[in-house]
């Protein structure tokens, strides 16, 4: 699935900050490490009702948590505060997910045990009601049932998150995976949520991004299916006519609907990394030169990961479009 290179090579190396340079979270995640709680109250006491931000942040609190017992320490401390339900709830999505990664796809996950996850997060939607984050919980954990959760049950959860945050990038990925053949629906399905949420987005908005991830989640699984073979007929995945005028359509609406010279949000940082992923694939040195010069050396390991080292592509290609920091 060999992909042509259409640029040259040299630039800086690449930044792969787990946190995207946001510097109070990665204290807070930190203390975390060193078994403190009163560091991540107060980050998401701060935080606010910035839903982007605090999704961006409750996530990647919960990764470093779920190793650790201090989402139940702190609820124990403070079982009236709301911010640890939600982060207690996040933290036991990540941990049946661990389970389910170390017992091997196919293999499942008791289903009793994903139920004390969404228990969880229900329970932390009661505790902070106007929160989008346990929706994006329970889309998450969603995709662990072996047979997916009912179709009604679903769209209430969605449309939950939805009276919150219509517009939360993190939970339109979690059920556009969810839609994706990968998991519990089609890549036609998958494509048809995808195409749909970005003609919904608002001017600036970076959903119009979630039709890249897509293609990006279609290449995996093909790739998978393929262990390592050529793959007939897909060669031109990245830059047939279609996947090209959608890169064009995401730089427009998102990008396009930007506040000129407005920095980069760290919970942006991501989505961006996809986006100059597609445009460098998709032989749009134009598209994938101004992506990088928003990004400076900031990346992602994915998508990058996908098709080949992540640290030698962003480099790479950055290099090769000249793009300035």
């Amino acid at each position: 699935m060999a992909v042509r290179r259409r640029f040259s090579s040299s630039g800086s190396e690449p930044d792969f900050d787990p946190d995207f340079g946001d510097r109070p979270l990665t204290e807070a995640r930190h203390d975390i490490v060193i078994g403190r709680w009163q560091g991540v109250r107060d980050l998401l006491h701060a935080t606010g009702d910035n839903w982007p931000l605090r999704t961006h942040r409750l996530r990647l609190l919960s990764h470093v948590a779920a190793g650790s017992t201090v989402a139940e320490a702190w609820r124990a401390a403070e079982s009236d505060n709301p911010d640890a339900a939600v982060l207690r709830a996040a933290t036991e999505v990540v941990r049946v997910f661990n389970q389910a990664i170390d017992a091997g796809r196919g293999a499942g996950v008791d289903r009793a045990r994903i139920d004390v996850a969404v228990m969880a997060c229900l329970s932390a939607a009661d505790a902070r009601p106007a929160d989008p984050m346990p929706w994006v919980s329970l889309l998450t954990v969603a995709r662990l049932y072996g047979e997916g959760v009912g179709r009604a049950e679903l769209r209430d959860w969605w449309e939950e998150l939805r009276r919150r945050d219509p517009y939360n990038i993190e939970a339109h990925v979690q059920l556009l995976r969810y839609h994706s053949a990968r998991w519990h629906g089609t890549h036609g399905r998958m494509y048809d949520f995808a195409r749909d949420a970005a003609g919904a987005a608002p001017a600036g908005s970076p959903l119009p991004v979630l039709v890249q991830i897509a293609r990006v989640e279609e290449y995996r699984y093909v790739a998978a299916a393929a262990r390592g073979r050529p793959v007939r007929g897909f060669d031109q995945h990245w830059h047939h006519e279609l996947a090209v005028t959608e890169v064009r359509r995401t730089r427009e609406r998102w990008l396009g609907g930007r506040t000129p010279g407005s920095p980069v949000a760290p919970e942006e940082v991501g989505e961006l990394n996809y986006l100059a992923h597609a445009a460098c694939y998709a032989g749009l040195p134009d598209e994938a030169r101004e992506v990088f010069t928003l990004l400076g050396r900031r990346a992602a390991r994915v998508p990058w990961s996908y098709t080949g080292d992540a640290a030698e592509q962003f480099k790479r290609w950055r290099r090769q479009t000249g793009a300035t920091s």
